[in-house]
């Protein structure tokens, strides 16, 4: 049983319909989905700006590789063509963190395969993945390099422009709470 943090993001084409579509995938496994928040492209390829959201969700049928899997299919089913490493793209999921549910309480999925890293290497590093995951898990924490620190923490460590980048927009993914 996994419940997982995803952040999706769009720079191509209907950006919000990219967005809504993992929304509409993913339905009644959804504990919680961000507000839309309008990003500047990461990583120096030149760009329009990214919508980006994050989502929190659950299946006790899924592990974490099932859903890399899933978000594979749906980034492939918005035409997503992997041409530049941190070019535009339609749509990309990433598996931010994996919690699996044991009986003696829940256990952060950790990782080092290449395919698929947990808690996802780089999150730390990005103000577009902390700050809606931050609106939807006010207490949640992320480890990285070992060390286990608040989203505020991380965020605080940032560059405070980077931060004030990522902004709330008045745009939704048309989902509301169970």
């Amino acid at each position: 049983m996994t419940r997982v943090v995803l952040s999706i993001g769009s720079n191509l084409g209907d950006r919000l319909a990219h967005l809504r579509s993992v929304v509409e995938a993913l339905g009644p496994r959804l504990v919680a989905v961000s507000s839309v928040y309008s990003t500047p492209p990461w990583g120096g390829v030149p760009q329009q700006d990214y919508l980006n959201a994050v989502l929190v969700a659950d299946d006790p049928a899924l592990e974490p590789s099932d859903w890399l899997r899933l978000g594979q299919e749906l980034e492939q089913a918005a035409g997503r063509v992997r041409e530049v490493r941190w070019g535009a793209r339609t749509l990309d999921v990433d598996v931010v963190s994996a919690e699996q549910r044991r009986r003696e309480g829940r256990t952060v999925v950790r990782s080092l395969d290449p395919v698929l890293t947990l808690p996802h290497p780089q999150a730390h590093h990005r103000a577009f993945v902390l700050v809606p995951w931050l609106e939807v898990e006010p207490d949640a924490e992320l480890e990285a390099a070992g060390v286990l620190r608040s989203l505020r923490e991380w965020l605080s460590a940032l560059d405070g422009a980077e931060v004030l980048g990522v902004r709330r927009t008045e745009l939704t993914l048309g989902w509301s709470p169970r």
